[in-house]
């Protein structure tokens, strides 16, 4: 079993013990181990076999135990157990949001209810009104919860889907068979959910591609084999999709199949406006095929410079190809430095030096620590003190990384007023200060929207953090009106952050072209907890790609230097 099995059992037993009312240190405990394994950054089975794991914080013996028999056996004993003595509904209705596992523990107990589909009725028929807790708006916010998970069923977050997609392109690629392929459809284009993945490739055998795509391993179901299309479903529960053309036709098959059907039909009414019939076998004028060797052959012929796959949403590409507008949108070598990142501080699994040092080894010429404000009780926020200390640490540190700038930051909580976890004075001691919503969510659009633009409009206030506080396929953001927040944020020069963790992703990608448009600077930040958590950069760089950003308008594409000298600049003016 690899890092990721392991933390997912470990939480899915913190959970369970939860569900049975076992001591809440137990299942803790369970959860910590589960963080730390999520942050080792080496083997997990060597840290096993050395012993290295058990001396790690949160690894006592009885857990340590644990995760040795899953890593030699692949299985756990204890895990099958627990598993067998609750409901398996239970664990499905805990992801509820705002629900959880005390109040679902007292709903089967008081009323019965063992699934997702019994709650619903329940709530439908007032049943949770009576109970202890809860009332009529706790029963509301259940049912809206049961909803949203109706609405996200059956999409993947981008980092599991295209971790599924690389395994099998790294297969179809070394095929004798195939001569092109490549990934399509909503992955290609790094949409930030998706329902499925598609491939298209080329060949002159494709009986024997679909053969050797239908035995895959990792296969749950053959959905589909046939001769030139193949679906499959996998163990995680995402369906993949194969489609196998000719070589002459593999250009036009991939251009259609990486969609989206907006660009789509954008590119097909400008072909016909030239006389020219487009569909995924080709360019025709009249029965006349005009051949194409490649993607940006076919956008030539249709007199459009080439179209990144990251843009094809009918967003005003095919115009600016045309005008020569598409821009170059940022690369993930562009970025020089990170923000935003938690250390042991406050809720991070890394400590302050962990963390310098894997951003140094990713490549970073900077990194800006920022820790939790003292609102954050839950996440062990820092208190003015605590502040003061963790700058004499950053001082001495900085003096033993010399290669890499550290920068002195906060994640301030914006409470509900729109006024700052801490006094100017305590703010102006920070190189960078990131503002985010934590607390009170349930606002009109209006409160929410003045309480972040007050916040961004504070002089000490750096950058915006996650602007919307959605949680992909989980939780909807708050309402707030971001055109205005942005329209503020530009008129103030202060940053929003784009988010770089893949259940977060936000600013959205959506909102590009105005932020773009009003001059605003955004900074890819990957909100790491761990030094794992570093990476996810790149799936930030993925939705500013989307957004039709350039490394002009990011601000962590700049050196440490031209950082510093703006930062300075930033805090003088204040």
């Amino acid at each position: 079993m690899n890092k990721q099995d392991v933390s997912d059992i470990l939480d899915e037993i913190a959970t369970l013990l939860e569900l049975k009312g076992e001591n809440p240190f137990k299942s803790r405990a369970y959860t910590n181990a589960a963080r730390t394994i999520t942050s080792l950054d080496k083997d997990l089975s060597e840290a096993v076999k050395t012993g290295e794991l058990r001396k790690m914080k949160g690894i006592g013996e009885a857990i340590f135990g644990k995760i040795g028999e899953l890593v030699t056996t692949g299985k756990l004993a204890y895990y099958e157990e627990l598993k067998a003595s609750v409901p398996p509904g239970l664990f499905e209705m805990i992801r509820i949001p705002g629900l959880g596992a005390k109040r679902a523990k007292v709903i089967h107990e008081k009323l019965g209810v063992s699934t997702v589909g019994e709650l619903e009725y329940a709530c439908n028929e007032n049943r949770l009104m009576d109970l202890d807790g809860f009332g009529l708006k706790m029963q509301q916010r259940i049912l809206d919860g049961i909803r949203s998970i109706k609405r996200y069923r059956g999409r993947f977050l981008y980092p599991a889907a295209i971790s599924e997609a690389d395994a099998i392109y790294g297969i179809l690629k070394k095929h004798k068979s195939v001569h092109r392929v490549s990934i399509a459809g909503s992955l290609r284009r790094r949409k930030e959910t998706v329902k499925d993945i598609d491939f298209v490739v080329s060949t002159k055998s494709p009986s024997a591609v679909m053969e050797a795509f239908t035995a895959l391993s990792g296969v749950e179901s053959v959905i589909a084999h046939g001769e030139t299309k193949s679906s499959i479903r996998l163990a995680s529960g995402i369906q993949v999709d194969l489609r196998a053309v000719t070589d002459a036709e593999y250009p036009f098959a991939l251009h259609h199949f990486t969609g989206s059907k907006e660009h789509n039909i954008a590119m097909r009414a400008r072909a016909l406006r030239m006389g020219i019939k487009m569909n995924e076998y080709g360019l025709f004028k009249g029965e006349k095929l005009l051949p194409c060797k490649d993607e940006a052959a076919i956008f030539r012929r249709l007199g459009l410079d080439f179209i990144p796959p990251e843009l094809r949403e009918d967003m005003g590409e095919v115009l600016a190809a045309e005008e020569g507008r598409i821009p170059d949108l940022i690369e993930m070598g562009d970025i020089k430095g990170i923000f935003h990142n938690h250390t042991t501080e406050s809720d991070g699994n890394a400590t302050l030096e962990e963390m310098v040092r894997a951003a140094g080894e990713a490549g970073y010429v900077y990194i800006g620590i920022s820790d939790h404000s003292r609102s954050a009780h839950y996440a062990n926020g820092l208190s003015v003190e605590r502040i003061r200390e963790q700058h004499r640490r950053i001082d001495a540190v900085q003096k033993r990384f010399k290669k890499i700038a550290i920068f002195k930051g906060i994640e301030c909580d914006i409470l509900p007023d729109g006024s700052l976890d801490y006094p100017d004075d305590v703010l102006a001691t920070f190189d960078f200060v990131i503002a985010s919503v934590h607390s009170k969510f349930k606002m009109s659009e209006s409160e929410m929207t003045a309480r972040v633009i007050r916040a961004i409009r504070n002089p000490h206030v750096t950058m915006l953090g996650h602007a919307t506080g959605r949680l992909l396929l989980s939780r909807d953001g708050y309402p707030i009106d971001m055109r205005k927040v942005i329209d503020a944020a530009a008129e103030s020069g202060t940053m929003i952050e784009l988010n770089a963790h893949p259940y977060r992703l936000d600013l959205d990608w959506r909102l590009g072209p105005y932020a773009k448009e009003k001059g605003l600077s955004i900074s890819i930040n990957p909100d790491a907890h761990s030094t794992d958590g570093i990476r996810d950069v790149a799936y930030g760089v993925g939705a500013a790609r989307k957004g039709w950003f350039t490394k002009k308008e990011v601000f962590n594409s700049r050196t440490a230097n031209e950082v510093r000298k703006a930062l300075d600049r930033r805090r003088e003016a204040s």
